[in-house]
């Protein structure tokens, strides 16, 4: 089809979708070179031809070439090596979510759209699926760690900023407690999935301790840098909010879970226990008179 007769407007999404395509095709191509997993190098590969395909079929509509959109490769590039393929290359594909209402312009105009589209939509997202990452295979163990650490440190903070109000000792006490509990969740991880019969244990239980005493460091964090108690601690809830929520947007993206559900379970369940241990704490120290 001649570019005259389609609209202006239509030449200048199907531009938009041809630079994209374009734009994606770099980046699986730079991922792919760096990938050290034979499987997955020929996946990234392949979802990258299939990029560049599209590119070129849009192409014939609009008789031009475009450039990539450089801040894009380099974002979705970097995001993808620190937080993982999966993560990285899912979270660029929800962004194409919108173009659905840009589709329903261009479909009256270009019918044979509907075909790329289609397979878009489910070959490319059965590929992605297919990538092997570690991280993703000890995802519960990480959710452990993190679960655990949330509740169980936050609560105790609470509890022991009522009683000891000093936040350098509050400070040292969650450290302690914290490190005591992340070796007790390891252990208790590694005997867990042994029974179960998974192959390899001892790395779960890693992942599980590194997890714990990870949150650990960010929830003590404000007791070593604000000197008033009830301060840290709001600081503290705040970290904490903000772990779950980062954490809980990860996993949402990763492995296609529902966000907001997960994100005010952990969210209510953290903070009661902080509002229950502060409560308890309080009544212990006025009935029985206790002051450090």
């Amino acid at each position: 089809m001649n570019t005259t007769t389609l609209p202006n407007n239509i030449i200048s999404i199907i531009k938009g979708f041809q630079q994209n395509e374009l734009t994606e095709a770099v980046i699986y191509e730079r991922l792919a070179r760096i990938e050290k997993k034979d499987e997955n190098k020929k996946i990234l590969e392949k979802i990258a031809s299939e990029e560049r395909s599209h590119h070129d079929f849009w192409r014939r509509y609009t008789n031009t070439d475009v450039e990539i959109k450089g801040f894009k490769v380099f974002f979705f590039f970097w995001v993808a090596r620190i937080f993982g393929l999966t993560f990285g290359i899912k979270l660029m594909e929800k962004g194409e979510s919108n173009a659905q209402n840009l589709y329903s312009q261009i479909l009256p105009h270009v019918p044979e759209a509907q075909a790329l589209i289609n397979d878009e939509a489910e070959h490319e997202n059965q590929l992605i699926a297919l990538i092997e990452e570690e991280k993703l295979n000890y995802v519960g163990s990480i959710v452990l760690g993190l679960n655990d650490a949330l509740v169980e440190l936050t609560g105790a903070l609470a509890g022991l900023s009522f009683a000891l109000q000093n936040t350098k000792v509050i400070a040292f006490a969650g450290l302690i407690t914290g490190i005591a509990a992340s070796f007790s969740m390891a252990a208790a991880e590694y005997l867990s999935q042994k029974h179960e019969g998974v192959e390899n244990p001892l790395k779960s239980a890693t992942y599980t301790g590194i997890a714990y005493i990870a949150t650990v460091g960010l929830l003590i964090t404000p007791y070593l840098i604000f000197s008033h108690y009830l301060v840290c601690l709001f600081v503290t809830l705040s970290v904490a909010l903000f772990i779950i929520l980062i954490f809980n947007y990860y996993v949402s993206v990763a492995k296609d879970l529902p966000f907001k559900k997960r994100f005010a379970e952990m969210a209510i369940i953290s903070l009661s226990v902080s509002a229950i241990t502060f409560g308890i704490s309080a009544l212990v120290k006025t009935y029985f008179g206790i002051e450090i």
